[in-house]
């Protein structure tokens, strides 16, 4: 029943003339702010839709937050509601008529995150830095040779060399030797001997390799250096290609070219097909070049050989291109290949690699992306890396390289066990094993991938876990296509599709608050998804409210007018720090949702008591909060509340609800003008209207402000006035 003292727009300005005091004053009352605290102590404990719809208290209060308290008894109803997902318009939330059903969904993640080993951004991301790190080897390996060339020539003992870690690495790297087992004292005994000399120490060794590191070097029995250089150029050329060979793993460039030199230095020294044949690197060369396929060099020979078996094999035309005779041998001043006939090799050669070079990438990728798909645990994973009957040994090792080889990390020098503890840790945690590591390498493998410490796929850690990034994705083509029709309509739903991409795509990139920030497109997609004007924000303020306390009443973002600044922080997985963290995830809602339930509660219970005095007051609020939101008449039809406000506003009888629904719908168009809707003086004047046939409905004695609206004076206090009276009333 309408109050005696006030008039129902008097009680309404009361109410909404500081609204967030009115609301902090209804979530300060006990049995509010018990139920408050209990939701927000233990909705983060539900794992399941049995656990949300047997905690009456949890579920009763979620469903008045979302104005759907006379539906609290239909658990079997809502069960279907909670297990939509929204993102697909055919589900069953989804299809139906009222709004608020969707909005309730939306609001938790009953099975409706994605889990996945790895999303495609962070797939993405990865392959770029395994693509990247063929071009850092090459640098790499220049950069060592640009060094070890300046150098050498300075060095004037054997003791020097040694001394210098990178060089001797260096020379170790190049005979393919481990520093870890190859001593210093070892090497210099070795590099100080006379490998001409069969009772010299390295000759004794009878180790071909170490007979060749001292033939590559000119150190005397002291240590001194044995003439004007500790190398020749012809020894640190043949030392820069078993550097480049050794230290490649993939076919570059740099690796092609020092083979071509290669082959054109050794092969114009053979003198019989057995040299070319015991030498594996001009093996593979020439196998390359004319793709044979060499399980014995035997094979090799024969085709060198034997005009049959060049003929049987197909490769009459690479027997053409060397100058053996049947027994192997080299008529006396012949060459085991003319100019010409090199230059036709190695051109085949170059052809060929170049070839090999990109399929050996683009296989290993598609390998990697293709064995992914399976991945549903770090089991699965980490099996996918082992010997299975069924697979190649280089589709195998493709799989662990992509991987571990991203982000410079060597698979032989970690562990299957160290990797499961690397994947399964926390890398938002500082305690947790894979900070302990101190190795950056291992922190961004992980982040790589989305294993929890149980070795479990979860949803992955982003600034806004998905649902959030598909709420905001849905409010923003929302309010870019209101009120839109035909063409117009459909350009900004193509133009809003556009943003949603770029939003999806670049939320997956955003680590920290102070990224997000900086991204103005981002920010402005945040907040006209909330129908905030971003020119209406300034940058020092959004600032400031991602660095507050949300759980200080106090703290700037809290402080503000709007309670959407909150629910946007909220809305993000970002720890005090500003860094992204798994802390602020929850379980089936996210913090944000926690936050917006909580705040519609509150509003919703303002409302409620208001309209216990007096339900005028009840639906003049009602209608301000989803005024912004109506895009149609065929919005207030399908609301009885909305509608209600209608029929009082414009003095329509009940009998208009027998019309057809299309004729009552032209009548609200008639008038109301949504296009107006966003206007807040608009929406007051719609509402003082309201308020005042509202108390002439239901009282006695009428409204003063009825009277005014009513006057057939040529006289007329304006709307301005009459609030400021209403106002003043008030107090």
């Amino acid at each position: 029943m309408t109050s005696t003292m006030l008039s129902t727009y008097t009680s309404y300005l009361v109410v909404n003339r500081d609204m967030k005091s009115s609301l902090e004053r209804v979530a300060n009352q006990g049995t509010v702010a018990a139920d408050t605290k209990y939701y927000e102590e233990n909705i983060g404990k539900v794992n399941s839709v049995d656990e949300f719809l047997d905690d009456y208290r949890l579920y009763s209060y979620a469903m008045k937050s979302y104005g759907l308290g006379d539906m609290t008894y239909a658990k079997a109803y809502m069960r279907k509601v909670l297990e939509s997902d929204v993102t697909d318009a055919t589900s069953f939330a989804s299809r139906l008529t009222d709004k608020r059903y969707a909005e309730f969904a939306a609001a938790f993640n009953f099975g409706t995150t994605e889990k996945t080993a790895q999303t495609s951004v962070q797939q993405d991301t990865l392959v770029k830095a395994y693509e990247d790190s063929f071009t850092n080897e090459e640098a790499s390996i220049k950069s060592e040779i640009s060094y070890y060339n300046s150098t050498i020539g300075s060095i004037t003992s054997v003791d020097q060399l040694l001394s210098n870690s990178r060089l001797k690495t260096y020379v170790l790297d190049s005979f393919d030797l481990d520093p870890t087992y190859t001593s210093s004292s070892y090497l210099k005994k070795v590099l100080t001997s006379d490998p001409s000399d069969p009772a010299s120490f390295v000759s004794q060794t009878g180790n071909e390799t170490f007979i060749a590191l001292a033939k590559s070097f000119n150190f005397n029995s002291d240590g001194t250096v044995d003439g004007s250089a500790a190398q020749t150029a012809d020894q640190k050329t043949a030392l820069q290609l078993d550097y480049i060979y050794n230290k490649s793993t993939f076919p570059s460039d740099l690796l092609a070219d020092a083979n071509k030199t290669y082959w054109d230095t050794e092969i114009a020294k053979v003198t019989n097909v057995d040299e070319l044949v015991a030498d594996d690197r001009m093996v593979k060369y020439l196998s390359t070049a004319f793709d044979i396929n060499v399980q014995f060099s035997s094979t090799i020979k024969s085709i060198l050989t034997s005009d049959a078996s060049a003929e049987i094999l197909g490769k009459t035309a690479v027997k053409a291109l060397f100058n053996f005779q049947s027994d192997g041998t080299l008529l006396s001043g012949t060459t085991a290949q003319t100019a010409a006939q090199t230059t036709e090799t190695d051109d085949a050669y170059a052809k060929k690699f170049q070839t090999d070079q990109q399929a050996t990438v683009d296989t290993a990728v598609s390998n990697y992306k293709t064995r992914l798909t399976s991945v549903k645990s770090l089991d699965d994973f980490l099996k996918s890396n082992t010997k299975d009957d069924d697979k190649s040994n280089d589709e195998v090792t493709e799989v662990w390289d992509v991987a571990l080889r991203a982000y410079g990390i060597d698979p032989d020098a970690v562990s299957m066990s160290k990797l499961r503890q690397i994947l399964s840790s926390d890398a938002s945690n500082p305690k947790s094993y894979v900070n302990q590591l101190k190795d950056e390498r291992f922190v961004n493998l992980n982040k790589a991938f989305n294993f929890d410490e149980k070795g479990a796929v979860e949803a992955p850690v982003l600034a806004q876990s998905q649902n959030v990034t598909d709420d905001y994705a849905k409010d923003y083509k929302a309010q870019k296509v209101k009120l839109l029709t035909g063409k117009d309509k459909t350009a900004a739903s193509t133009a809003a599709d556009k943003e949603i991409e770029y939003f999806r795509t670049q939320m997956q990139t955003i680590t920290t608050a102070d990224q997000f920030l900086a991204d103005k497109r981002l920010v402005s997609f945040v907040l006209e998804s909330k129908g905030i004007d971003p020119k209406s924000v300034k940058s020092e303020d959004l600032k400031k409210m991602f660095a507050s306390d949300l759980q200080d009443p106090k703290s700037f973002v809290n402080t503000q007018a709007s309670s959407d600044y909150a629910e946007i922080v909220a809305s993000f997985n970002f720890d005090s720090a500003g860094k992204i963290s798994s802390e602020p995830l929850g379980t089936v809602q996210q913090r944000g949702d926690v936050l917006a339930t909580v705040n519609s509660y509150i509003q919703q219970t303002l409302e409620e008591q208001q309209g216990e005095d007096n339900e005028g007051v009840r639906m003049a609020l009602y209608f301000e909060r989803e005024a912004p939101d109506l895009t149609s008449a065929y919005s207030i039809l399908s609301d009885t509340a909305l509608f209600q406000f209608f029929k009082t506003t414009f003095s329509m009888s009940d009998y208009i609800s027998n019309m057809d629904t299309d004729q009552q719908a032209a009548m609200i168009k008639k008038y109301i003008d949504f296009d107006k809707l966003q206007e807040p003086d608009y929406v007051q004047k719609l509402i003082k209207r309201f308020t005042a046939l509202y108390d002439q409905a239901n009282s006695t004695t009428a409204s003063p402000s009825l009277s005014i609206l009513q006057s057939s004076s040529s006289t007329r206090i304006s709307a301005d006035t009459l609030l400021a009276v209403a106002q003043l009333s008030s107090k």
